[in-house]
């Protein structure tokens, strides 16, 4: 079947899915993981497969459909990596966050937080989707992403984590006036009660935005 690829490329895993089908498919990533690297994962597990459009989610600032900076979690060579080239189809590359934003927005103005390796962040607002970097920020006496990252819920210990999660969305709230927060990425999950105006994400939205991408009825864009 030909159509959309959606990839979404994480600290820990890249997963993908065919636009058709219903189970994703993924291979380990990690602070070794180059561009190339991600894709030819990505074509060995995607044997079987055929696309002429890919998505790609990347937790790194994107400007222009072009990754600018490397991902703080992951290998070098992302800047101004050819994946069209790579992959021999059409790419549209954004920012991981922002991508299950666009999956997971329901209209009004929405707050996304991916709680994963890292802080993915995305504010979306009457229909625009803003990829935001809100993880390095400063925060107590360090940075968001350093007391609710993977790292962090390790080294503090679930309780703590969990605590300061609420604590991050409480503050980010205020600041930037969302009518709902939804929280994604892999821990999101771990938190035993979610923050007053919040919703669980699923991470299959990531897929979802990647298929929008293309979608010209999709009921968001993407900026940056």
């Amino acid at each position: 079947m030909t159509g959309v690829l959606a990839i979404d490329v994480g600290g820990s895993h890249v997963k993908a899915l065919l636009e058709g089908e219903t189970e994703p498919r993924q291979a380990d990533s990690g602070p070794d993981m180059t561009a190339a690297a991600m894709v030819a994962a990505v074509q060995r597990f995607g044997v079987g497969w055929t696309w002429d459009r890919v998505s790609i989610g990347i937790p790194a600032p994107v400007h222009g459909g072009r990754v600018v900076v490397d991902p703080v979690n992951l290998g070098d060579g992302w800047v101004g990596f050819d994946f069209e080239r790579a992959f021999e189809a059409s790419a549209r590359v954004v920012n991981d966050a922002a991508m299950q934003a666009l999956g997971s927005y329901e209209g009004g103005t929405m707050l996304f937080l991916g709680l994963g390796t890292g802080l993915g962040s995305a504010l979306v607002s009457s229909g625009v989707v803003q990829p935001m970097e809100l993880a390095h920020l400063p925060f107590r006496k360090a940075t968001f992403e350093e007391y609710v990252g993977e790292a962090a819920l390790e080294r503090r210990g679930k309780k703590r984590w969990r605590r300061d999660v609420h604590e991050v969305v409480a503050t980010l709230s205020v600041a930037l006036e969302p009518d709902y927060v939804v929280l994604g990425g892999g821990n999101a999950e771990k938190l035993d009660e979610l923050p007053p105006g919040s919703r669980l994400g699923d991470n299959a939205n990531a897929f979802l935005g990647g298929f929008r991408l293309w979608d010209p009825d999709a009921p968001a864009r993407i900026l940056g």
